[in-house]
């Protein structure tokens, strides 16, 4: 299976790529994000560390059983080759209704085929008032015209 755009990655073939990576998670579908990585696709997402899709989608699982209200954008800050770094920031709220914002950067590497191979992500959360929240859209994939990281101040 092949998922292009394909490496080596250009600034813009890596921010088409990032995009594509942030459509998918604001979907919350695990087994939609899980397609973008290899069978046996590594993570390391904070301390923990998964290996292959099975992991990734109970992982993504659990995650937005708790993570609600989940909106992610994600930003390139270098590629070279087939890996690419991107920073990201996501929001969400918890059953409580308290509300946070993760922080993080991601270094990817990716197969022939586009495929991720491995996922490195370091992430800190944040709580923050509901009226500090930045990102308003509607559940689902951010629209075009919605601030990126950078226009955010983020």
């Amino acid at each position: 299976m092949s998922r292009p755009p394909l490496p080596p990655f250009t600034l813009e073939t890596a921010a088409q790529k990032a995009r594509m990576a942030e459509d998918a998670w604001n979907s919350r579908d695990p087994a939609r994000v899980a397609l973008a990585y290899t069978e046996d696709s590594r993570w390391r997402n904070r301390a923990q560390f998964l290996t292959g899709r099975s992991e990734i989608v109970a992982f993504l699982t659990r995650k937005w059983e708790r993570e609600l209200d989940y909106r992610l954008i994600k930003e390139v800050w270098g590629t070279l080759g087939n890996r690419v770094a991107v920073r990201f920031a996501y929001e969400w709220r918890d059953m409580t209704g308290a509300w946070f914002r993760g922080y993080g950067n991601e270094n990817w590497q990716f197969d022939a085929d586009g495929l991720m191979q491995q996922r490195h992500a370091s992430i800190n959360d944040l709580a923050i008032a509901e009226t500090e929240r930045k990102f308003h859209w509607p559940l689902g994939r951010r629209p075009d015209d919605h601030p990126g990281l950078s226009d955010l101040g983020l």
